[in-house]
């Protein structure tokens, strides 16, 4: 009931986000326009934000005949999580990087790149399979879905109110309030993504490292992922910033604007808890 209740605050908080920006362009007119287009962004997102970020990424479904390996061990990982198996994806890009989406554990997707596959082990690729099972299990792919899609569409209708909002004389704040929404709007959106994603990751981390076994499996693909993330280019990621939070680590370079925000927790003091977790313990 928490996550289902934390996705409705996010989508109350989005929902006044448009009502906001809507106003600035309209009055009450465009107030009514923007709420009616939330609602038909928020019932979009639910229903197809999943297939969205898949596509967005060029992911390549995969079952045990094309990537047995990577299949099998997503097959375990799901049994050992008392979780139906997912959809299983791979998208090809050097950067090694994961992520799950779906709205709920029955129709659940599974993405791991190319690079992840390539350079990491077996058993780190195990534990950032289980740490995304662990997004599964909790429901937070509903969350993580969501937000991106509804992130990326506050701040295209802020940018629509840049150039229909300064003239509304049903605009109190006129062009400079106008200019301060076209910046805040997507600040905000951050902020909410940031807010959530950092108290998930460590709770995936637990859950992860509980479901392969092995905390140390996990804390060393973290490492891994960090120093190659930051050598290694993710194009997609980095014309799509609103879905960086929904990466294991986050594939945006430090160099970027977006870089600015911290959409995860400080990949360092993830993998101190998870040291601590770790002790005698049986992988699969």
């Amino acid at each position: 009931m928490t996550s289902y209740f934390r996705t409705a605050t996010l989508l109350a908080g989005m929902t006044a986000l448009f009502l906001a920006i809507g106003y600035l362009i309209g009055g009450q007119g465009g107030m009514l326009m923007a709420l009616l287009f939330a609602v038909g962004t928020n019932l979009f997102a639910y229903w197809n934000s999943d297939k969205m970020v898949l596509r967005m990424y060029g992911a390549r479904e995969v079952d045990a005949r094309s990537a047995p390996q990577f299949y099998g061990m997503v097959q375990q990982l799901s049994q050992r999580a008392g979780l139906p198996m997912p959809k299983v994806y791979i998208i090809e890009n050097d950067q090694p990087n994961a992520f799950a989406t779906g709205r709920n554990p029955e129709n659940a997707a599974v993405a791991a790149t190319s690079g992840l596959l390539r350079r990491l082990n077996h058993e780190e690729v195990a534990g950032v399979m289980a740490h995304e099972l662990a997004h599964v299990k909790n429901h937070d792919t509903l969350i993580m879905t969501v937000t991106a899609t509804i992130a990326g569409a506050v701040s295209m209708l802020a940018n629509f109110a840049f150039f229909f909002g300064g003239n509304n004389r049903n605009n109190p704040l006129g062009m400079v309030g106008t200019l301060l929404m076209v910046f805040l709007a997507p600040v905000a959106a951050m902020i909410v993504q940031m807010a959530i994603s950092r108290t998930r990751e460590y709770e995936a981390d637990r859950i992860g490292a509980e479901i392969c076994g092995r905390p140390l499996w996990l804390a060393n693909a973290l490492v891994n992922i960090q120093e190659s993330a930051a050598r290694i280019d993710n194009v997609q990621a980095e014309n799509n910033p609103a879905t960086a939070h929904m990466f294991i680590i986050n594939p945006l370079h430090s160099r970027s604007v977006d870089g600015l925000f911290r959409t995860h927790p400080a990949t360092e003091e993830r993998v101190r808890r998870l040291r601590l977790m770790a002790g005698p313990g049986r992988g699969f």
